[in-house]
């Protein structure tokens, strides 16, 4: 099935690149699910038993039949009801499963592409690093990353977001394909290496509809170079693509590279878990250290502060404080960094101050209108301002930007659907682990008791007190930047007939 798609339903699924679209939106399906559904969708209306599966999804494995009920409890979960309320999957009792839908199976002249932009459009495919060795992978990251955030900034492209290119690292696929699914005309790819204190990058330039290579180059510097290497291969895109513009303005750098690094590792890491939180704030911490002027590093450490007290449960003070201090510091560092901007703004609104909230929003998109965070960002406090109209196209804006997003993504789509009162699609978009870990059961329970579904609801929210067992509903409105009235009525009364902690 190398190479092939299915349609089924309103879902579109490609093995081959592990993706799952509902629509144009990505569904945050784990590896395991992808290959049972693999199996079942090659073959769909067969029975197929237990031990097929549990080879298709854990191959060479020996694992407890549970597993597999497991997996397929969180398909089904993902899936949701099909048009006439059956199951996608049905149990053939102590024999297997079986998929029970029509499938269609596309070729590449079938597949449902996302529409090309109006301007033109890039992904950076994430730079290649030719060796195991973490810190080598580490550096080919924060080069791509860096890439990104440079092209974003020039108002004449379209770029596509970190997460949604890092879902193809490591894949060997077409770059049509690749394009196809993100929506775009152009991809850079290329490999990145240091050692002995220099510095090697590879960059080119193809045009996926053609196949043409745009533009190609080797560079070759002094490791204290790199951020000079990356600013000559974002001048040669843009020339390639734009002609000659003028530049924005300069971003502030690094003086320190290893400062770099360990903001480059916090990145990644800063809101998975409270345990990840603590190390990205020690990285971030020692960062500053090194390099007291790195205006990234104050960002992502301000933000970091704040997801302690918003997310993690920690004590309001002295976290709030401190977040709101290093946003406005890493703002004052660098004004040109739409980055700080943005959490300036976030942070703004949770302090109520919401005219110059909106004030450092329309700062951030001016200053990059690619930056997907931007447009998630605002959604959420669009939604907890009344404003749910724009809080929906903004986030699907983000959406378009970054199609294979971080999971917060789907928790603040949830939101909004809940927000709109359209509970249907706030269930289908919340009912999956990805949408922020437990933390997003709050919004499915509520979604789910205002359909009158309180036994499905009640268990949503004791999976949710699992793992936020200090939550209360006073507690989540005293912190939440809330600016009208009823929006908040209409959370509370979610909530409260879920059955959460008042």
């Amino acid at each position: 099935m190398q190479g092939s798609r299915f349609a089924f339903g309103p879902f579109v699924f490609d093995p081959g690149a592990g993706t799952l679209l509902r629509g144009d939106v990505p569904v945050a399906a784990g590896h395991r699910g992808l290959k049972l559904l693999e199996a079942l969708v090659g073959r769909p209306g067969e029975i197929l038993a237990k031990a097929e599966l549990m080879d298709a999804a854990w191959p060479g494995t020996v694992v407890e039949e549970g597993n597999l009920t497991v997996q397929i409890a969180q398909l089904r979960k993902l899936l949701g009801s099909t048009a006439d309320g059956g199951e996608w999957i049905a149990t053939v009792p102590r024999v297997g499963y079986r998929f029970t839908s029509v499938v269609e199976k596309l070729d590449g002249t079938q597949q449902r592409p996302l529409p090309l932009p109006d301007k033109p459009s890039i992904a950076v495919l994430p730079f290649a690093a030719f060796s195991s060795d973490p810190e080598q992978e580490s550096f080919a990251d924060g080069l791509t990353e860096d890439l990104i955030t440079d092209l974003s900034r020039m108002g004449g492209l379209f770029v596509i977001a970190r997460n949604s290119v890092f879902a193809y690292k490591g894949k060997a696929m077409d770059v049509r394909m690749i394009a196809k699914d993100l929506g775009v005309r152009y991809l850079l790819e290329g490999s990145a290496r240091r050692a002995a204190g220099r510095v090697r990058v590879n960059a080119q330039l193809v045009d996926a509809l053609s196949g043409e290579h745009l533009w190609a180059e080797r560079f070759d510097r002094g490791l204290e170079d790199i951020f000079a290497v990356q600013d000559a291969v974002t001048a040669r895109i843009v020339e390639a693509l734009l002609g000659r513009l003028r530049a924005p303005p300069a971003r502030n750098r690094p003086r320190n590279l290893e400062a770099y690094d360990l903001c480059v590792r916090a990145r990644k890491s800063f809101d998975e878990s409270p345990q990840m939180a603590r190390e990205a704030h020690l990285m971030l911490t020692r960062a500053i250290s090194l390099d007291p002027d790195y205006a990234e590093a104050h960002r992502w450490l301000a933000m970091n502060h704040w997801m302690s007290w918003v997310h993690w449960g920690e004590p309001f003070e002295p976290a709030r404080s401190i977040s709101l201090e290093l946003a406005r510091k890493a703002v004052a560092i660098d004004p040109n960094d739409a980055g700080c901007r943005w959490v300036l703004a976030n942070l703004l609104a949770y302090e109520r101050d919401f005219d110059q909230s909106d004030v450092e929003f329309a700062k951030a998109i001016e200053l990059d209108p690619n930056e997907a965070d931007i447009w998630a960002t605002l959604s959420d406090i669009d939604v907890l301002g009344g404003r749910i109209d724009e809080g929906l196209e903004h986030i699907r804006k983000a959406f378009r930007l970054n199609p294979f997003p971080p999971s917060w993504y789907y928790l603040t789509l949830g939101q909004a659907q809940y927000a709109a009162h359209d509970y249907e699609s706030a269930v289908e978009t919340l009912r999956r682990d990805e949408t922020y870990r437990t933390s997003s059961r709050r919004f499915l329970a509520a979604a789910l008791a205002q359909l009158g579904r309180l036994d499905e609801a009640r268990t949503e929210v004791a999976l949710f007190l699992v793992g936020n067992p200090h939550f209360s509903t006073q507690r989540w409105v005293d912190t939440e930047p809330f600016r009208d009235d009823s929006t908040l009525t209409h959370f509370v009364d979610g909530f409260r007939k879920a059955g959460l902690p008042a």
